[in-house]
């Protein structure tokens, strides 16, 4: 057949490409470049299945051709991403009366008859559209199985089976064209990553029977652990079987290496085991992957019908990358490229410690590895605004849909009660590393209601703590004890690969020590953002905060937060030990001081109570200090002038700290940072008292030491005048999370109310608290570093909003010359992978160029 634009015969020079005939199409001519054993193949271009589906029916018998008149096809599907799915493959096509009488002869009746009933039945559920039930009453082994099929189909019809092959394949092509074009085929893989307008190819093959005489069967095979990545013979073949019959009926399938667990084609024909082997490891060297091959054995001759690239989690992902790299079959740059920094978090999230004690409420079906506690929301919006606020959730549906995936994003697990493992949330949690449960149907869920009553009784409203444990399929009842991700000897390989060649820093963001190990442990270079004030929230500070925030005299309040000071110096002790010489950025006191007093009159009166005070004081005091907008209002530096002695004693702590940390290892040079600054003046003064702070303390204890102050701009103000902030700092830290709500007007708090409509109506691109807005807020980074760098040319700057592990956040922070980013502990190993990646790629580019 002479080869036309969009239907190509796959030759080892045929003109096709991934991005036009899809990636099954390529890989199928990459096996026959390798010589490998594959039958006649026509591929179907995106356009050509457009028009299909349209009901231009392309040249049929001009594509049945290179065939011959009695070969029988099948379908399969072609997307550019084989994780954007596709309709099911079709087999036999062609088959008929005729063409059955013949394969009779040459196959056996069984065989013949196999074949002819298996398509009767795919043609009518799949391109008929005809209810599955229908055939329930034959018995595929039945004696009269096919003229019961064909007499059904009939009666349900009210036409004949067609027999014409060409008809065949013109409704087979149809029909799965047009399922690629239906709204819930698009939905679903929009949800996967998919561009609504992704196009679809088709093969046309022709079939090895895998049925009939001599030694037939089919299976599939690949050389690794898909879950591990560990080197390991994996698969399974059926005798007289077709397709992935081998892997649908385990119970007959025998495994394929020696096995004490059962029978295996190694023991059974070694000839055809080496000879997979072969053929699966020429693959592997050749196509630079591991590869998946679906395999047909015809009278004792292997046909190599597909090879896939093998299905692997994050762990197994990493795992495959590093050993190709060290067998040398891929530069070791190429594998820190083929994986997805964002799939590092399914590798990373914490376990349920075998050890701890388990409160289990219902099980369910284990969709997502990992472990994670949250708060029950009931709705996306509310796990956006939970993510907002900071707060860990559980997003609780009956069940997901793409409309979810923002909620799914910002929440820290998923709970269905519907669906199974190739569910939307099962397949959408996998994807982006989320712990999630679904098909817990065992709870009622009462969605309206916002409550959930377990198995025994028990019943959880939103805002209930609860643990979703993803790899064992269990609900639990509270926070039970974790443990941290085991990093295997890939993954530290990989790491220090990625280290080698990335050219901006990762620190993280630590508050406790807790936080603080996590990010070591993740090989953090340093806490870039340490939040003081969330150390003033256990139960024994918290009365000497409320102490000082009554005082009403500065001695008063000075007095008040001496008994802080031991306590603040050792947390300071403990962060500095841990990071072991480490770069620690600690931020001065940024709160409002209202968020440390009760709002309810049973907390004014259990305050009043404790400082001995009346409950008319305590109320006073209460009022006075609310604010009509308290994150605009006197926090930050604003605090810290017109309160100075929390400055004032965070001070000490630090410098106290710094001297008996340094007598322990390494000298300390702790990093103080100003919160919220909008104005030189304002670093003036919170400098003043600083640096007097220091003095006295170097003579008190007699002892000398380094400290780098530096600002954290968070207001737009900061950032249009860096230029006269920058010559009183060593550094600016530029505050992602305020620096986009103030640059919006957006409330973190409440913009999830409202941010699915505005991202589904294109006001917005993305939730711009999850993705920075490189053009808006971006510009006023851009501005804020070259302002500052101009009028101090060593100035280090970095990005501490929790933006700074995302790798796009990481492709601007390297375009516009910041020295580090800083994240979340369990984003450290994201972000050193996606800065390895951009230095890499920026590399190549270069060496094209």
């Amino acid at each position: 057949m002479p080869e036309v634009p969009e239907i190509t015969v796959i030759t080892p020079t045929a003109k096709l490409a991934t991005d036009t005939h899809g990636g099954r199409a390529k890989c199928l001519q990459r096996l026959v470049r390798l010589d490998l054993p594959v039958p006649q193949t026509v591929a179907l271009s995106f356009d050509e299945v457009h028009a299909i589906a349209a009901g231009e029916m392309p040249d049929l018998q001009a594509m049945l051709a290179p065939f011959g008149e009695d070969a029988l096809l099948c379908v399969r599907p072609s997307s550019e991403d084989p994780d954007w799915g596709g309709p099911g493959a079709v087999l036999n096509i062609g088959i008929n009366d005729a063409r059955y009488v013949d394969l009779c002869e040459q196959l056996g009746r069984e065989a013949a008859t196999s074949i002819y009933l298996r398509f009767v039945q795919a043609y009518a559920i799949h391109v008929a559209r005809l209810d599955p039930d229908m055939f329930d009453h034959i018995l595929p082994d039945g004696p009269d199985a096919l003229s019961e099929a064909l007499r059904a189909y009939e009666d349900e019809t009210e036409e004949a089976f067609p027999q014409d092959p060409a008809v065949q394949l013109s409704e087979v092509l149809r029909s799965m064209a047009r399922a690629w074009e239906g709204t819930t085929a698009r939905l679903l893989r929009q949800a996967k990553g998919a561009p609504a307008d992704a196009g679809l190819g088709l093969v046309v093959q022709e079939m090895a029977h895998g049925l009939g005489l001599g030694e037939c069967g089919s299976g599939v095979i690949q050389l690794v652990n898909s879950k591990t990545g560990a080197p390991q013979i994996t698969g399974r073949y059926l005798s007289q079987s077709q397709g992935r019959d081998a892997l649908l009926d385990r119970s007959a399938s025998m495994y394929l290496e020696t096995d004490d667990r059962g029978p295996s084609l190694q023991a059974q024909s070694p000839e055809l085991f080496e000879q997979l082997l072969e053929h699966t490891r020429l693959m592997r060297r050749r196509l630079r992957e591991e590869m998946q091959a679906e395999f047909t054995v015809e009278n004792g001759r292997v046909h190599i019908l597909d090879g896939v690239r093998v299905a692997r989690t994050a762990r197994a992902a990493v795992r495959i990358a590093v050993s190709l790299a060290e067998d040398g079959i891929i530069p070791r740059e190429e594998a820190l490229t083929r994986i997805d920094p964002r799939s590092m978090n399914e590798l990373l999230h914490r376990q349920v410690a075998p050890d701890a004690d388990r409160d289990t409420l219902a099980t369910g079906i284990a969709a997502s590895p990992g472990a994670a506690t949250g708060r029950i929301v009931f709705s996306a919006d509310e796990a956006q605004a939970s993510a907002a606020r900071g707060e860990a959730c559980v997003l609780v549906r009956r069940e997901t849909s793409p409309e979810d995936i923002r909620g799914m994003h910002a929440a820290a697990a998923v709970l269905t009660e519907r669906g199974g493992m190739t569910s939307h949330a099962a397949v959408i949690a996998r994807g982006i590393g989320l712990p999630c449960v679904v098909g817990a149907s065992d709870i009622k869920f009462h969605i309206r209601e916002k409550r959930l009553v377990a198995p025994d009784g028990r019943e959880l409203q939103a805002g209930d703590m609860v643990t979703i444990d993803g790899s064992n399929g269990e609900v639990l009842w509270g926070e039970p004890l974790m443990l941290e991700a085991a990093q295997d000897d890939a993954f530290r390989q990989l790491m220090t690969w990625a280290d080698a060649v990335r050219d901006i820093g990762v620190r993280a963001n630590a508050d406790t020590p807790a936080d603080a190990q996590t990010a070591k442990n993740f090989d953090a270079e340093g806490i870039g953002l340490c939040r003081t004030e969330h150390m003033f929230f256990e139960a024994d500070r918290l009365t000497v905060m409320r102490e000082m925030i009554f005082a009403d005299t500065s001695p008063d309040r000075a007095a008040a937060l001496e008994r802080l000071l031991p306590m603040q110096r050792a947390d300071f002790i403990e962060l500095f030990r841990i990071m072991q010489g480490l770069p620690v950025c600690i931020r001065l006191f940024d709160p409002p001081l209202h968020e440390f007093l009760p709002s309810d009159r049973a907390g004014h009166r259990e305050l009043a109570e404790a400082l001995d005070l009346p409950l008319s004081d305590v109320t006073r005091r209460v009022e006075a200090l609310s604010e009509y907008n308290p994150m605009l209002g006197m926090r930050g530096v604003r605090l810290g002038i017109t309160v100075p002695e929390i400055y004032d004693m965070q001070a000490r702590a630090i410098f106290e700290a710094t001297i008996e940390a340094s007598e322990e290892g390494d000298p300390v040079v702790p990093e103080i940072m100003i919160p919220l600054v909008s104005a030189k003046r304002e670093v003036e003064l919170v400098k003043t008292r600083v640096d007097a702070v220091a003095a006295a303390v170097r003579n008190e204890k007699g002892r000398d030491f380094d400290y780098r102050l530096g600002v954290m701009v968070e207001t737009p103000r900061a950032a249009l005048k860096a230029g006269e902030i920058a010559p009183h700092t060593a550094f600016l830290s530029f505050g992602t999370n305020d620096l986009t709500q103030m640059t919006y007007g957006l409330s973190r708090d409440d913009a999830g109310r409202f941010m699915s409509a505005y991202v589904q109506q294109g006001v917005f691109p993305e939730d711009p608290f999850h993705d920075l807005d490189t053009e808006g807020v971006g510009e006023l980074l851009e501005i804020g570093a070259k302002r500052g760098r101009d009028a101090r040319p060593d100035l280090v700057l970095s990005i501490c909003g929790e933006h700074g592990g995302s790798p796009e956040s990481i492709a601007f922070s390297r375009a516009a010359g910041f020295n580090y980013v800083s994240c979340s502990p369990f984003r450290v190993p994201v972000a050193r992978l996606a800065a390895a990646q951009f230095a890499v790629l920026e590399k190549v580019g270069a060496r094209k160029i």
